[in-house]
């Protein structure tokens, strides 16, 4: 049998106010629809201007023969190319009034950053190993993994476009060292302009 102190306990406990409690829904039902939105702020402008910096870079590198100019060469256009397209995310996402580091900025920004690291200690190990022709292919495969997990929380070309990245650093690893630099035109070059255009037509910015 309840107290009366008890009773009185329960009695005299003051509700919760409404105002909290639709706070409290609004705070779920925002944190929810973060869970489940797509990172839509990947650039199809960016990738363009992505693919004209890899052009460049491999016409640059095709006539060098010492090898760190060449990974010089290539690796500043990778610091070029990532530049640009974070600055064009960053202006897609003013313009669509969602900040870029969202919940699903984060995690595409998250999930794409292991295969990198990765890629960064493999070309450190390489480079110190002398086995320069073996870049491209880990490059290519090791960019398109990331562009994979981080497109699974984009819209649908990025994540294909990772897959397509990851075939070419296949056909590369199984290639003659010499074509390397054809290769890195083509999928660096060639693919981010290709899938560019899609996302600029199909998502816009």
């Amino acid at each position: 049998m309840t107290s009366p102190a008890r009773r009185l306990e329960k009695v005299e406990r003051p509700p919760v106010a409404l105002r909290d409690r639709a706070m409290d829904n609004l705070r779920f039902i925002r944190e929810t629809m973060e869970r489940s939105a797509s990172f839509t702020h990947v650039s199809g402008l960016g990738g363009m201007a992505m693919g004209v910096v890899a052009l460049v870079a491999a016409v640059l590198a095709a006539g060098m023969t010492a090898p760190l100019a060449w990974l010089a060469t290539w690796l500043g256009a990778a610091a070029v190319s990532f530049a640009v397209s974070a600055l064009m995310m960053a202006r897609k996402s003013r313009a669509e009034g969602v900040p870029l580091l969202s919940g699903p900025g984060r995690r595409f920004a998250w999930s794409m950053t292991p295969p990198l690291a990765a890629g960064a200690v493999l070309t450190a190990a390489l480079a110190r190993a002398g086995l320069y022709g073996l870049l491209p292919g880990t490059w290519l495969l090791l960019y398109g993994a990331s562009i994979v997990t981080g497109g699974s929380y984009s819209v649908r070309p990025v994540p294909v476009m990772g897959v397509a990245f990851m075939l070419a650093g296949g056909a590369a690893l199984a290639s003659p060292t010499n074509w390397g630099d054809a290769y890195m035109a083509a999928a660096f070059g060639g693919l981010h302009i290709v899938f560019g255009l899609v996302i600029w037509r199909k998502h816009g910015g």
